[in-house]
């Protein structure tokens, strides 16, 4: 325990001028033991440099190292606690005492604040809760002290060479004053106690009571071993002659200086004999009690608190484990962290002699442990199916604070502050220890990844370095940690959601997303993909946004009906070493229009069609037909038909290019009907609807098949109104070449081709293509810039 003590003298001229004022109750602490007052104040309050002043009738007396040993005072400063400690015997100097039973002190208490200094008046007034044993012997940290009742004379067992040279020196010397004979003195001349005082003693002669108390050390004092552990002690005799009688007394004081010792089952271990002194007691019983900060405890309570107390060969061993209740803790970096312990031990030795002089011993002694080391642990509580690392760093004691983290060499200070994809939380314990609880996402930036191939996983791996102080010195030192999981990876998800003109993809980003192609068919999804499809795309590093208008390329319609129609559009996730399809996001919504065409793969023309136009007033669409009078509407309302039909049946044509075909079919209301409807209306006054699916000859496998049909692609499909312009159609086009065939006509009802005229050939079953059809211009006017579909 380091102790520190004051010693301004020039501080003391300046004090007499400095105020005194009342210090605040929650920084000072007084209270009274059964043998000395203690004062503690709080070091925030005091500073790093208290200082201590006696004040009684005569003045004020700094305290320095000296006086206070010579006066019966300790001094401390206990940084550990958070206080500054005095310790004041009953006997101690500029003591007020009454009767031996009231004891009044006061003290000053000297800080300096913002460059001031203050002056603090201290007072307490205590009585002992017990009586006063005819010997009472204290062992300071700083000094011994010794008390015996006036009356007692010497006693049976001193040496009778040392009581005959004390008897003839105070005869041939003795006074009426008090003289002393100090017998560690190898001249051992008696001097009065004035001198004595001069050489560092003090003597008071109290109403009852002689005391003597000296600093350890004094060249007066001698050191030896008994039963095997060093003591130290002082003998005095002091003498005075009143008339023709000469009153003797001997003062024997006697210390154990053993320093502790500490083993390795964790205990800390102070030794003493159990007489140190023959002049202090004859070998009798031995009564012990110990305690801690100055109090006793009965032996129930000790033993319950781990205090071990063994009696070998006259000698007394105390043991007390390291962690006690009562001990102080205090961290200490060296390299790596340490601890020590420091226990205020304090003993009670109750000596019952023979001669009815009981002695009552008792001790303050600081025993520490060496240096132990403290390793902190860090445990990986990680979850990998969260995604999250989770460290706890624990057992980290109460005096040592975590400053800051690094994270794969990134530093972050503690707490941390603007960050949502790591936290660090502080957890308390009971047994004054705590731990922090790390949480850093696995999708941060700043967590390492790779992905094997062979585990099909995707490591991630964070290297912690945190960064921690011990207080109140701010030591720093490090604790490293490294943490990893695996986790099963997954191709991209695109959320998706319907719009009025399409369909909207978005795809919140992950670190491992660069394993997969994003791709729209067999093509990769690229910035020039989308500017030639007529996709609007944004990308940043945390989202990509992708929106696909209705028709483009890609786009799908199935289940049409006078209602509306669906559209489907597929973005797939592939292999980017092997191309394999890994996953796809698919999003299907519900859109409706005025006028519809689809051309599917499979060679099916459906179609919604707007007849107003083709039918006389008070016309039905359901007497409608294609150019097969047997191939009806399959749904019809007020002024639209549905036709659905494959693409060679029902009187279709076929117009053959270079690069692509077109078949083509009409829609009528009977010219019988129409003319019995309204005579006056003229044939060529009735619109005719002319519908067309085109498709490249690239994508066809089986052209003309009265079997199959197969494309790789949709068609093209437009709707042709008579008595409209070309920016009638209702679907995008795709523009034929100028170079054509003549029409060839299929119909449900037979299967043969039906022969074309002379120089053609008829269409051949299967047709070799090798050119592809890519880009084909788009006249104004297309279903795009017509048709303004909206969901329902």
């Amino acid at each position: 325990m380091a102790l520190d003590f004051c010693l301004g003298v020039t501080l003391l001229l300046s004090m007499w001028t400095t105020a005194k004022c009342d210090i605040p109750k929650e920084a000072i602490q007084m209270e009274c033991h059964d043998r000395f007052f203690v004062i503690a104040v709080d070091l925030a309050f005091t500073g790093s440099n208290p200082h201590f002043e006696a004040v009684d009738e005569s003045g004020v007396y700094a305290i320095t190292k000296q006086s206070a040993a010579q006066c019966g005072y300790s001094i401390g400063v206990l940084p550990m606690l958070g206080h500054v400690e005095l310790r004041a015997s009953y006997f101690s100097c500029h003591t007020e005492n009454k009767d031996d039973e009231v004891f009044t002190f006061n003290f000053n208490l000297v800080v300096a604040i913002e460059g001031k200094i203050a002056t603090y008046a201290l007072n307490k007034t205590c009585s002992p809760s017990l009586p006063w044993s005819p010997r009472e012997v204290t062992c300071e940290v700083n000094y011994m002290e010794v008390s015996v009742k006036s009356e007692v004379t010497c006693p049976s067992e001193t040496k009778k060479e040392d009581w005959n040279a004390a008897l003839k020196s105070a005869y041939t010397s003795a006074t009426s004053d008090w003289q002393v004979m100090l017998h560690g003195d190898e001249r051992v001349l008696p001097m009065n106690l004035s001198e004595a005082h001069k050489r560092g003693y003090a003597f008071h002669l109290t109403d009852s009571r002689l005391v003597l108390r000296a600093p350890y050390g004094q060249p007066e004092s001698f050191s030896a071993e008994v039963k095997g552990v060093p003591v130290e002690a002082v003998h005095a005799t002091l003498f005075s002659r009143q008339s023709w009688v000469v009153l003797m007394v001997d003062l024997v004081a006697a210390c154990s200086m053993h320093e502790g010792s500490y083993d390795n089952s964790g205990y800390m271990m102070w030794d003493t004999p159990e007489v140190l002194h023959p002049l202090m007691t004859s070998e009798s019983e031995t009564r012990v009690k110990i305690g801690v900060d100055g109090e006793l405890v009965e032996k129930p309570v000790a033993e319950e608190r781990g205090y071990i107390v063994e009696k070998y060969n006259g000698t007394l061993q105390i043991s007390i484990p390291y962690n006690a209740e009562g001990a102080i803790r205090k961290s200490l970096v060296s390299g790596d962290l340490f601890e020590f312990y420091v226990f205020a031990l304090y003993l009670e030795q109750m000596l019952f002699g023979e001669d009815q002089m009981d002695t009552r011993l008792r001790a303050h002694r600081t025993l520490a442990t060496p240096l132990l080391p403290r390793p902190l642990y860090s445990e990986n509580r990680t979850v990998p199916e969260q995604r999250m690392f989770t460290v706890y760093l624990g057992d980290v004691p109460e005096d040592v604070g975590l400053v800051a983290v690094h994270l794969n060499g990134q530093v972050f200070t503690v707490p941390f502050m603007n960050v949502s994809s790591h936290t660090i939380t502080k957890v308390i314990h009971p047994n004054n220890t705590h731990g922090y609880t790390l949480k850093v996402s696995m999708a941060d930036p700043i967590v390492r990844q790779q992905f094997s191939k062979e585990d099909g996983a995707m490591q991630h791996t964070l290297e912690i370095n945190y960064t921690l102080t011990v207080l109140p010195e701010y030591e720093p030192f490090y604790h490293l940690a490294s943490v990893m999981a695996f986790t099963d990876v997954s191709p991209p998800v695109f959320d998706a959601v319907c719009t009025e003109s399409g369909i909207s993809f978005k795809l919140d980003r992950r670190p491992f997303d660069y394993l997969w192609e994003i791709t729209i068919g067999s093509d990769l999804l690229t910035s020039e993909l989308a500017d030639q499809h007529g996709y609007i795309m944004s990308t940043d590093s945390n989202s990509l946004l992708l929106e696909v208008p209705l028709f483009s390329h890609g786009f799908k319609s199935t289940e049409a009906t006078l209602k509306g129609f669906f559209g489907t559009f597929e973005i797939t996730m592939r292999d980017p070493e092997t191309s394999e399809v890994q996953s796809s996001s698919v999003k299907t919504c519900p859109f409706s229009t005025t006028e519809l065409i689809m051309c599917s793969t499979d060679g099916r023309l459906t179609v919604v069609a707007d007849l107003s136009l083709a039918m006389p007033n008070g016309g039905n669409p359901t007497r409608t037909n294609l150019r097969d009078k047997y191939c009806g509407p399959k749904e019809t309302d007020g002024t639209r038909a549905l036709f659905s039909f494959p693409l060679n049946s029902c009187g279709s044509t076929v117009k053959l290019g270079k690069e692509y075909v077109t078949y083509e079919n009409e829609i009528f209301f009977s010219k019988k009907l129409r003319a019995l409807k309204n005579p006056a209306d003229p044939i060529n006054n009735i619109d005719r609807v002319t519908v067309q699916c085109t498709y490249p000859l690239s994508g066809l496998f089986r052209l003309f098949s009265v079997y199959k049909f197969e494309s790789d692609l949709a068609g093209v499909g437009r709707i042709l109104h008579s008595l409209q312009s070309t920016e009638g159609l209702r679907s995008p086009t795709m523009e034929p070449t100028s170079v054509t065939q003549s029409p060839v006509y299929t119909t449900r009802r037979t299967r043969r081709p039906v022969s074309m005229r002379p120089g053609y050939q008829p269409p051949a079953k299967y047709i070799k293509v090798s050119s592809f059809l890519k880009n084909l211009p788009k006249k104004k006017g297309t279903l795009q810039s017509k048709i303004n579909p909206r969901m329902y």
